[in-house]
């Protein structure tokens, strides 16, 4: 069976592109929504590490895994 073709890729190749490029700019974006959040509500050094520390949480186990990947020579 023929793999399906969007925008000129297959569909392996197109997951693989988005969890490369897409998860990390919504990753981004995240910190960029943490940080207003931080500034707009003047929680100041320790508030904002703490909404970092609570809301970012969710994200450290993609990095985390990307990293753990990449020293271990895993692809």
């Amino acid at each position: 069976m023929e793999d399906t073709i969007l925008f000129g890729l297959t569909f392996p190749q197109l997951e693989d592109l988005a969890l490369k490029i897409l998860v990390p700019a919504f990753i981004l974006y995240m910190i960029f929504i943490i940080a207003n959040l931080a500034w707009k509500s003047k929680a100041g050094k320790y508030g904002a590490m703490w909404l970092f520390l609570a809301l970012g949480v969710g994200f450290i186990g993609f990095v985390a895994k990307a990293l753990i990947q990449y020293m271990l020579g895993i692809e």
